[in-house]
């Protein structure tokens, strides 16, 4: 055993005092239950920042940056974390499982990591060990949690709330610092608790459907390179929450912007490169692209989940959803295709610019991005049995609107206010508005 598994072995070790909070759950006096389920933690961290260098447990737990520092202060932020985590459950009410499975996934999701690279190198293969490690981990110590506590376990929404979880542990570790542990245990600890207050029903089936075909897709972008690691965790990330909160039809119009789009950053490749067009890293689209193109959608498909529990019309979101996925669809068509033509125009005054100014638009460019938002409507005919030629024309015109947008705001703001990315994003919020105010001017809503 190496030195990197024997240290990730340790840690999961120490992560696995989480099992405190829902033991001593039931003490009335919130103080000494407080103490006792943080407790441990604490005296874990203190135990860390006074360990001397060179002792067996010094080596044991000492990270790379722990041997420049001379203090093992990766293994006292972990615990304290975790004790803050543990103060937030008791304190505030965050459910126990939650807690529970958090700091396992991520402990027990390190140990998988190091494991996988006893044999491979390969980046994308070391993630799968931390997902596939995290995800089992968290999904044993939720369920562990709540028969602790005499709470009915829900097998499908814990399984469903270990493996969200275990893919936003792994994106955030690949878009920020891979031993940020802190910061990966609060934010996924957040998230699943908000996951928690969602009450509409979560199926086995759909779970297995919803992982079996986004990590399939997710890996051929990767392999394909349409898609770097952490653009492909966020895709298969919000496949997953798209069929499983949503609906089948909701994802066959998600996975068609990716599928499409990213094909289209790749033709003609050369040739956009040449011309200055080309998107950045071989077209291959990372997590930031991504989240600008998708985050107004995945708002929508959270708040569609939440909906009965305020009493708003899910279809409200559906249109708001396909609207934004038909801007980001017409947006990435209209530039990657209309760009390979010249003579493209500013979209505000008309004069012929140079290829790649931001806000230029070419006639093949427009036609291409209707065509986008089109292909993104015909999907959401064919998908939804209630969905109408009416429906089609509001998210076409959603998507043609948010794409216009996108146009008007990289002529104007652009580069001293926002950058591409905030124009992107701004793009299909303002078509995620369009597709949901005339949805209901026309009484979609109610159908």
């Amino acid at each position: 055993m190496t030195s990197t598994v024997r240290r990730a072995a340790a840690f999961a070790l120490v992560g696995s005092l989480a099992f405190a909070v829902p033991v001593f759950a039931a003490i009335d006096e919130p103080a000494f239950a407080t103490v006792a389920t943080a407790g441990p933690f604490l005296v874990v961290a203190a135990f860390a920042l006074s360990v001397e260098e060179g002792t067996t447990a010094f080596e044991l737990f000492a990270r790379p940056g722990d041997r420049r520092d001379g203090k093992l202060y990766g293994l006292a932020g972990f615990t304290l974390a975790a004790a803050g985590l543990a103060i937030f459950t008791i304190g505030f009410g965050m459910p126990h499982h939650v807690f529970v499975g958090t700091v396992l996934l991520v402990s027990f999701g390190n140990l998988g990591a190091q494991i996988v690279r006893l044999w491979t190198t390969e980046r994308v293969l070391a993630t799968a060990g931390f997902v596939t490690a995290g995800a089992i981990a968290a999904a044993i110590g939720q369920f562990s949690a709540a028969w602790l506590v005499g709470v009915p376990a829900q097998v499908p929404r814990l399984a469903f709330l270990a493996t969200s979880g275990a893919l936003l542990a792994a994106l955030l570790r690949a878009v920020l610092f891979q031993r940020d542990d802190p910061l990966v245990m609060a934010v996924v600890a957040m998230l699943l608790w908000l996951f928690t207050s969602l009450t509409g029903d979560i199926s086995t089936t759909r779970i297995a459907v919803a992982l079996g075909v986004t990590v399939v897709l997710g890996y051929a972008s990767y392999a394909l390179e349409t898609a770097s690691l952490p653009g492909m965790l966020t895709g298969v990330l919000l496949g997953l929450w798209t069929i499983v909160l949503g609906d089948y039809g909701w994802f066959a119009m998600l996975i068609a912007f990716f599928g499409i789009g990213g094909l289209a950053a790749k033709y003609r490749y050369e040739e956009k490169k040449r011309r200055g067009i080309a998107e950045e890293n071989e077209g291959a689209r990372g997590s930031s692209n991504v989240l600008a193109n998708s985050l107004v959608a995945l708002v929508a498909v959270l708040a569609s989940a939440a909906s009965p529990d305020f009493g708003v019309p899910s279809r409200l979101f559906l249109f708001a959803f396909a609207g934004s996925v038909a801007a980001a669809m017409s947006d990435t068509l209209s530039s990657e295709l209309g760009g390979l033509f010249d003579n493209p125009r500013l979209i505000t005054t008309l004069q012929v610019v140079e290829p790649g100014t931001d806000g230029a638009v070419t006639w093949q460019g427009e036609l291409a991005g209707l065509a986008g938002a089109g292909i993104v409507a015909g999907i959401a005919l064919l998908g939804f049995e209630t969905m109408q030629p009416v429906g089609a024309g509001v998210i076409v015109a959603a998507g043609v609107a948010g794409m216009t947008v996108d146009s008007i705001l990289g002529a104007t703001i652009e580069g001293w206010l926002v950058g591409n990315q905030g124009v992107n994003f701004l793009a299909t919020l303002a078509a995620a508005i369009v597709g949901g105010a005339l949805a209901v001017a026309v009484g979609l809503t109610t159908l």
